[in-house]
């Protein structure tokens, strides 16, 4: 099904880009109508998995976080954050609720709080080619 509405983004990976970066996917969905909750949830997200890109994907760099959102008739809203870094050695691990692999501050419960707050979540890496994220929600509301 091909969305009624889409956006793209393009944002490098510093940490000040986050907050941008969630607004901006935020204000997007808007248009469908969703409750504070919605809305909410799909912030979380959406800075969970910027901030995966700028923590893990680039470690040592800055690099490029690409950002598309569609909205679709039947309510459902799809966000897909990619990244061109180092890549995930071993997803499932990854997305074991407190594994991480930096230890200190990080609490390894990215992807735990992505899945909570979103219907569906799905990340495909390859080490070295980078990862992609896509978040699912269905929104209860309607495209004005």
């Amino acid at each position: 099904m091909k969305p009624i509405n889409e956006i793209k983004l393009e944002l490098e990976s510093r940490s000040v880009n986050e907050s941008f970066a969630r607004v901006a996917v935020s204000a997007f969905v808007a248009q469908m109508d969703p409750t504070v909750e919605e809305i909410s949830d799909i912030k979380t997200a959406v800075s969970e998995a910027v901030t995966n890109c700028i923590v893990h994907a680039y470690p040592v760099s800055v690099g490029k976080i690409y950002i598309w959102a569609g909205l679709y008739e039947d309510g459902r809203v799809r966000i897909r954050i990619k990244d061109r870094g180092c890549g995930i050695i071993d997803v499932k691990q990854a997305m074991e609720p407190l594994f991480t692999t930096l230890g200190g501050e990080r609490t390894g419960l990215g992807f735990a709080v992505m899945e909570s707050f979103m219907d569906k979540i799905r990340v495909r890496s390859k080490v070295g080619s980078g990862t992609t994220v896509t978040l699912e929600k269905n929104i209860k509301g309607r495209v004005n």
